[in-house]
């Protein structure tokens, strides 16, 4: 599902990743058509965050949008076995054919408020719909009615060390 090639359309007019860098370095660009792949889309996010301020719900557009901040967990096993710093990246996160969005727990009216990504889940709709959620930290969710399933997720810098070092942990 991941497309990492120089020649796809992934990539293609992206001066960032056009310098033949290490294969580790290219942009991942990953896109789920159905409940079946969206868990690849849900780990790779998971634990990501991203101020308010870069989400978008555009109605007009039938569209979601956020830039995230996301932790490279497809590297991280790589990363922990060569001593090298575990890594993050920032990524679009695109939904599209959007019909409806509502929030909760989230105060949108807050600038300075940084959301944590945990997971995203999808509900089928009898009538072929559905509703894509974004479940966030501290209960706080978006929920996304969609006429079809159609999310992509595109890395649109160079991977960086993440600041603290370390790769975020789930056993406390």
């Amino acid at each position: 599902m991941a497309d990492r090639s120089q020649s796809s359309g992934a990539t293609q007019g992206d001066a960032r990743f056009e310098d033949g860098g290490p294969a580790s370095d290219m942009p991942l660009f990953i896109k789920a058509m159905d409940a079946a792949s969206l868990p690849v889309i849900s780990a790779l996010v998971q634990d990501a965050v991203y101020p308010i301020t870069e989400m978008r719900i555009q109605k007009t557009k039938r569209r979601f949008a956020a830039l995230i901040n996301r932790f490279r967990w497809e590297d991280a096993d790589a990363a922990r076995a060569e001593g090298r710093p575990f890594e993050r990246v920032q990524s679009l996160l695109l939904v599209e054919d959007m019909i409806g969005a509502k929030t909760t727990g989230i105060d949108r009216s807050d600038p300075d408020l940084v959301l944590s990504l945990l997971s995203i889940g999808f509900e089928p709709g009898e009538d072929g719909t559905g509703r894509l959620i974004l479940t966030l930290a501290g209960d706080g969710a978006v929920a996304l009615d969609v006429e079809c399933l159609d999310v992509s997720l595109r890395d649109v810098t160079r991977p960086y060390a993440a600041p603290s070092g370390k790769a975020p942990r789930h056993d406390v």
